[in-house]
C-alpha cells in the first residue's frame, strides 16, 4: 500500500513538472524556458541547417536538437540536479550522436542513442563528484534553481526532494518512467539494464521514496503520504 501511493505520488509531481515544462510562458510570447522549442543551432548533421522540413527530406540533426534537447535538458537535470552541468551532458549526447549519425536507421533510434547517452553521461558526472568528494546532495538550495522547479508547491517539491535523495540507479528509473514516460523496454534500452532489473528497482525506489517523506512529514504522512494537489 505505501508503494502504492509513492507511486502515486511521483506520478503526479513529475506529472505536473513535465506539464509546466511543455507549455508556454505565461505572457504569451514564447514558449516556456523547457518547453519544446527553436533552440540554436548544433553543427549539422548531414541534409541541411535545421530549415523547416518538408514531408520528403531527411530528418537533420539540427531537427531533433529543435525537438528533443530541453526535454533531455530537463531529463539530465533531474540526474544531476545543476541545470548548466545538465547542458553539458545533453550538448555531448548530441556530440556524440553527430559522431555515430550514419549508423543510425531513424528518428527513434536516434532519441533512444540520445536517452542512453544523457543517462550514461549523468551517471560519469555524478561518478566524478563522489571521486573528488565535492558531491552536493541533491535536495540542497542552490540545486534548485530553475524557473519550472520554482513553480512546484511544497507537496510537489517534496516528492523531488526526496527522488533527489535516491541511488542514481533508482531515481533514473523513477525519471525515465514518470517525467519521460518511457516504457519497461525503452527503460531497460536507456539504462542498459534487463526489463526485471527495470521492475524490481522501481519497487525498491518507491518504497524508499515512501519511507523519506514519511520520515520528513511525520505520523500523517504515513497515513496519507500520495495526496498532492
Amino acid at each position: 500500500m505505501e508503494e502504492e501511493r509513492a507511486e502515486n505520488a511521483v506520478d503526479r509531481t513529475l506529472g505536473r513538472l513535465r506539464a509546466i515544462d511543455s507549455r508556454p510562458a505565461p505572457d504569451g510570447t514564447g514558449p516556456h524556458p523547457f518547453a519544446p522549442g527553436p533552440a540554436a543551432d548544433p553543427v549539422d548533421g548531414p541534409g541541411g541547417s535545421g530549415a523547416q522540413q518538408g514531408p520528403e527530406t531527411p530528418l537533420t540533426l539540427a531537427d531533433l536538437y529543435r525537438d528533443h534537447r530541453l526535454r533531455l535538458v530537463r531529463l539530465a537535470m533531474l540526474l544531476v540536479d545543476i541545470p548548466a552541468t545538465a547542458e553539458d551532458v545533453v550538448q555531448e549526447a548530441f556530440t556524440g550522436l553527430h559522431r555515430h549519425w550514419t549508423g543510425l536507421r531513424d528518428e527513434t533510434a536516434a532519441v533512444a542513442y540520445l536517452r542512453a547517452a544523457v543517462v550514461n553521461g549523468s551517471r560519469s558526472v555524478l561518478r566524478r563528484r563522489r571521486t573528488a568528494r565535492e558531491y552536493v546532495p541533491p535536495h540542497a538550495a542552490n540545486a534548485r534553481s530553475a524557473e519550472s522547479l520554482a513553480m512546484l508547491s511544497a507537496e510537489h517539491q517534496s516528492v523531488v526532494d526526496a527522488l533527489g535523495q535516491l541511488p542514481p540507479r533508482q531515481r533514473e528509473v523513477l525519471v525515465l518512467r514518470y517525467y519521460g514516460g518511457l516504457t519497461e523496454s525503452e527503460i531497460s534500452e536507456a539504462a542498459g539494464m534487463s526489463r526485471g532489473t527495470v521492475k524490481s528497482t522501481a519497487s525498491r525506489a518507491l518504497d524508499a521514496v515512501a519511507r523519506i517523506m514519511a520520515e520528513r512529514a511525520g505520523p500523517e504522512a504515513v497515513r496519507r503520504p500520495g495526496e498532492l494537489r
